[in-house]
């Protein structure tokens, strides 16, 4: 029988596969006091390894810090490396009243930053994490030493659901992505190898969704537009040296964007993992990892 954190769902006892079961054991929480509220925001992270910068890694849209659980114990053996549930998604908690939007990611994620780690990391945002990454790196640029972006979205603008109107449709909208069905479609369209595709990573894709208030939190986020599409001359004030890592079939984003980062970020360089879709972290964990230390 498997011990996990209290403040985890009871589903994560589904979880089957080592490296899922290993990251899930080693989340914990810490209370963040930021201006977004009066009460602290119990934020969920893990934090493993030592020596070098450390790398902060940003998840993905109505993911989790468990998106990272083959990508991070192996960066974790040269460097410190360290994940968080960004607000209003993964397992961090979702307090009422909170403005949750880009602007309140950004906050969060800094003063999650002050509290626990203090120094200039190398910064990995994956899909919206890559967005996130982008608009934390603008606003506080002397906090991220470089910039990684894994088939990052900030190209495209919002999501149609942020486009709805009415409120009754924004919960259709949440339910609708609450679906079982639904949300093993969206893991099948993420995955190149359909191999990889294993109740493991079903799981692992929709235990955040058994926490309280998450259709609440989803539908806020949504609410607030998400994250818009970069100018190409706020990309052109990135300054710190950036890598851009982007699966060779991704059915989500595409690989259009790919290029298109690598010619607006100044100081960036492009590199394709082949053999994987959306998320190469899960993929192709090995080399993206390489990759990410060679970097």
């Amino acid at each position: 029988m498997f011990m996990f954190p209290s403040f985890l769902p009871a589903a994560v006892g589904q979880l089957s596969e080592p490296t899922s079961i290993a990251l899930a054991q080693s989340i914990q929480s810490q209370a963040i006091a930021t201006p977004l509220s009066p009460e602290p925001i119990t934020t969920t992270y893990v934090h493993q390894g030592s020596g070098g910068t450390p790398i902060l890694l940003v998840h993905g849209f109505d993911s989790s810090i468990l998106e990272f659980r083959r990508l991070l114990p192996l960066l974790a053996r040269k460097n410190e490396t360290w994940a968080m549930d960004l607000l209003g998604f993964g397992f961090t908690d979702r307090q009422p009243d909170i403005a949750y939007s880009p602007v309140g990611i950004k906050t969060h994620l800094y003063f999650f930053w002050k509290t626990l780690i203090n120094q200039p990391v190398i910064l990995v945002g994956a899909s919206m994490g890559g967005a996130a990454a982008i608009d934390f790196a603008l606003t506080y640029p002397q906090v991220v030493q470089k910039l990684v972006l894994i088939d990052s979205a900030g190209l495209k603008g919002a999501s149609a659901l942020s486009k709805l109107t009415f409120a009754p449709l924004y919960s259709l909208a949440a339910e609708f992505l609450r679906n079982a069905q639904v949300r093993n479609r969206i893991c099948r369209t993420a995955y190149k190898n359909p191999s990889l595709i294993s109740s493991d990573a079903l799981h692992c894709g929709d235990l955040h969704v058994k926490m309280p208030n998450w259709n609440q939190a989803l539908i806020a986020f949504t609410k607030s537009g998400g994250y818009s599409a970069f100018k190409f001359n706020q990309l052109a004030q990135i300054r710190q040296p950036t890598l851009i890592l982007w699966g060779d079939t991704d059915k989500i984003l595409g690989t259009g964007d790919a290029q298109k980062f690598k010619k607006a970020i100044p100081q960036s360089q492009q590199i394709w993992i082949k053999d994987s879709g959306h998320i190469p972290h899960l993929e192709q964990p090995e080399i993206t990892a390489q990759h990410i230390l060679d970097f």
